[in-house]
């Protein structure tokens, strides 16, 4: 046994070794019961409840951004299960420790360590799972991100409990009929005695099924044998958000409640200096004023009652001396770093950046800007501190029992004080993950300052675009040298950041020498997570360089990358697949190019060709996408391949238009007529082949991101010459007397 598994299986958090010991412990499934079940359902093991009718709900430890994950989390469930898929529902589990996220846990500690969760013994499993679930109950863990649903919850969650749930059917048939488990199989949520025929459906077993412990490794179906998993389903949640019956955060409605409008500090850091009630003294409908170190709000009975009165107040900030920061002076400093001589070494293969001593090099710099999130439904949050001391929370985040945890911190009340009940969000994108509920901690503290009274606080679209945590601001540099056939031999990259180095900068091409750097930035402005995080720049970067490189080798960019992918079949045979069906190397109108564009993240590999229009005037049209994508399995191919096509559309506003640009220490952009996105009239048709392989299975909703941009900017550079460097692309003359400049 080697050490990694010793440190895993017998983890003391969960106690003693106990071989396998279940995940969802059958002490725990009364409370479970209590908090979760209808009359005439009951939990059988975690994540699944059968009613006496039948019904199965599969319970999510994940919030709904309308990625689908629902229904594929639900088909892994269904699959092990041999479940009537007719019968088969889904619902948010409870923001509660019991509900804690252990299967999430417990894929992120397995990948850290690269380990297979079929390489630990039997005997050991039951403890490191069980080890893994109190440490998500510990850390408070119900997040939904990192494209990490399907291949985590789902591999070591869902398919498990479905699987071991199963077993204890089966042997609770057994039991009743006096049979031995091996004369029974099961099919469509029934128990079938294989020498009689005769049967008994789930909703019969459940009650007694519940009696008996799941097993922390019960047996898997192998795929040749999958039902569900792998084939195209409708998606459960569809129907409610077409005919509008979804509630997301922003519907929180009450009879009696209020609403309140915020205005932050425009300058980041600023602080609050005054606020003139005077205006609002008499204002209809105004209950209160309340003051924040940043912020103020109004509360009133009507939120444009509210909005108004906020304005008028007419609120004094100081401006903590950042008045003078700029998206120029932010460029500089990037720049300055890179100079400085202070690069921080990351990580060196081969020879690193002594390969390119004595040698021709090739430079090029690259830059992406700020970027806003900027979700549909903007950040919102109804409170209720009631009289007797607890609090109630309605709101759409990425972490359930996370935001309740946080909620208690900011309220200073304990965790069982505290309700939150998690709804739909109108999309994330990284916004709604903890560490980054600024709406939350304003909505608390307005709710305690009115108590009794449930406070509705919605961010406008204006104090959104201004007041996020935004993609950073970065700056990439990159040094080759290359071989007499053009191919490279040393690759160097050093790349400013505000955090840790970043692995996604790594090339998974082959080149003999490679040395990575960073150059730290003080944030001045707040940055977090955004769709597919690092990789959605240095896939903007990586593969726009490896254009540069072709170009330099006069080389054709697809059979440039072939060269480069030598000995990566799952990259090679994805990059194949998008240039075949695209029509790589065909003939093209005057005034078109195809740019292609590849990288990995998140476990799945993304391959997209774009095919581009450059008027004379320089109006940019994308006409085409055609993507290939292998992440092992596609659980759900019409989901997946949904995700794709939202990445394209997603990380074309990025390229095309996204830009948040900072004046006097505050952001400029304040709406969609200033932070364009792409509409449907400039949607083009996305056409996304799945390629199935081996492989484990990869997440969907982020890996389609990061090749967008630079698939577009290298058509633009074979359509027109014009080479762009610097997103977003609006920002480049592309007319006739710009390609000849």
């Amino acid at each position: 046994m080697n050490r990694r598994k010793f440190l895993i299986g017998g983890a003391t958090a969960a106690g003693a070794l106990i071989v396998g010991y279940a995940f969802w412990p059958s002490r725990r499934l009364a409370r479970a019961d209590l908090l979760a079940a209808k009359p005439g359902e009951r939990f059988v093991a975690s994540w699944i409840k059968i009613a006496n009718d039948g019904t199965i709900t599969v319970v999510v430890p994940h919030c709904d951004m309308g990625t689908g994950i629902f229904t594929s989390l639900s088909q892994m469930a269904a699959e092990e299960l041999d479940a009537d898929w007719t019968k088969v529902h889904a619902e948010t589990a409870p923001a509660d420790p019991l509900f804690a996220n252990g299967p999430l846990a417990e894929g992120f500690a397995l990948e850290q360590v690269n380990i297979n969760a079929d390489s630990i013994p039997g005997s050991l499993r039951g403890a490191a799972t069980n080890s893994l679930r109190v440490l998500a109950e510990y850390l408070d863990v119900q997040t939904t991100g990192g494209s990490s649903a399907v291949r985590f919850t789902g591999v070591y969650g869902m398919r498990v409990a479905g699987a071991a749930v199963r077993e204890m059917l089966v042997k609770a048939a057994a039991a009743q009929m006096n049979a031995p488990v091996r004369e029974f199989r099961t099919e469509a949520s029934r128990v079938i005695h294989v020498p009689t025929g005769k049967s008994l459906a789930y909703g019969e077993l459940a009650a007694a099924a519940a009696q008996y412990t799941p097993s922390s490794h019960p047996k898997m179906k192998p795929p040749s044998e999958f039902k569900f998993i792998g084939k195209p389903m409708r998606r459960l949640d569809i129907p409610a958000k077409v005919n509008g019956s979804t509630r997301y955060g922003i519907d929180t409605q009450f009879a009696d409640m209020y609403y309140a409008a915020i205005r932050i500090s425009p300058v980041f850091g600023g602080k609050l200096v005054s606020a003139d009630d005077a205006p609002i003294a008499h204002s209809r409908g105004v209950k209160k004023v309340v003051r924040f170190d940043d912020a103020v709000v109004v509360v009133a009975d009507r939120l444009w009652r509210a909005r108004n009165a906020v304005d008028a107040l007419q609120p004094v900030f100081d401006n903590a001396g950042n008045e003078n920061i700029s998206s120029k002076t932010i460029r500089s400093a990037h720049l300055a770093a890179l100079n400085s001589g202070k690069v921080k070494k990351d990580r060196t293969a081969g020879d690193g950046a002594d390969a390119l001593k004595n040698r021709t090099i090739v430079e090029r710099l690259y830059n992406v800007p700020y970027l806003a999130h900027a979700p549909m439904e903007p950040p919102n949050a109804t409170a209720l501190y009631k009289q007797d001391g607890t609090l109630e929370v309605w709101s759409g985040t990425q972490d359930g029992l996370g935001s309740r945890a946080f909620c208690a911190k900011v309220a200073g009340l304990s965790l069982e004080k505290v309700a939150f009940h998690l709804l739909p969000s109108g999309g994330g994108f990284g916004r709604r993950l903890p560490g980054f509920w600024n709406f939350l901690t304003y909505a608390v503290k307005t709710s305690m300052a009115v108590p009794g009274v449930p406070v509705k606080l919605i961010f406008t679209r204006e104090q959104e675009m201004q007041h996020d945590f935004y993609r950073p601001n970065v700056t990439s540099r990159f040094k080759a040298t290359v071989s007499s056939d053009g191919m490279p031999v040393a690759w160097i990259n050093d790349y400013t950041t505000d955090e840790d180095p970043n692995p996604e900068a790594h090339i998974f091409y082959t080149v003999p020498n490679q040395a990575y750097g960073t150059a730290k930035v003080a944030a001045y402005v707040p940055t977090g997570p955004w769709r597919s995080v690092e990789a959605s720049w240095h896939g903007f970067f990586v593969e726009s360089f490896v254009d540069e490189l072709a170009n330099e080798a006069n080389k054709d960019p697809l059979e440039y990358r072939r060269a480069l992918l030598q000995g990566k079949p799952r990259h090679l045979a994805t990059l194949n697949l998008a240039a075949e069906k695209a029509g790589w190397g065909t003939p093209l109108p005057p005034g078109r190019g195809r740019g292609i564009a590849i990288f990995e993240c998140f476990g799945t590999i993304v391959a997209h060709v774009a095919e581009v229009e450059v008027s004379d005037a320089g109006a940019v049209k994308v006409r085409r996408f055609t993507s290939a994508a292998d992440c092992g399995m596609a659980v759900n191919p019409d989901g997946f391949r949904a995700q794709v096509e939202s990445a394209v559309i997603f990380g074309l506003s990025a390229a095309l238009y996204g830009e948040i640009t900072i004046e006097h220490g505050a952001v400029v952009q304040q709406n969609f007529t200033d932070y364009e996105v792409v509409r449907l009239a400039e949607t083009p048709d996305i056409d996304v082949h799945i390629h199935e392989s081996d492989a484990a299975l990869g997440g969907a909703g982020e890996p389609g991101i990061p090749p967008v941009a630079p698939a577009v900017a290298n058509a633009i550079f074979a359509a027109t010459g014009v080479r762009i460097r610097e997103l977003p692309i609006k920002n480049h003359p592309l007319g006739v007397s710009a390609r000849h400049s």
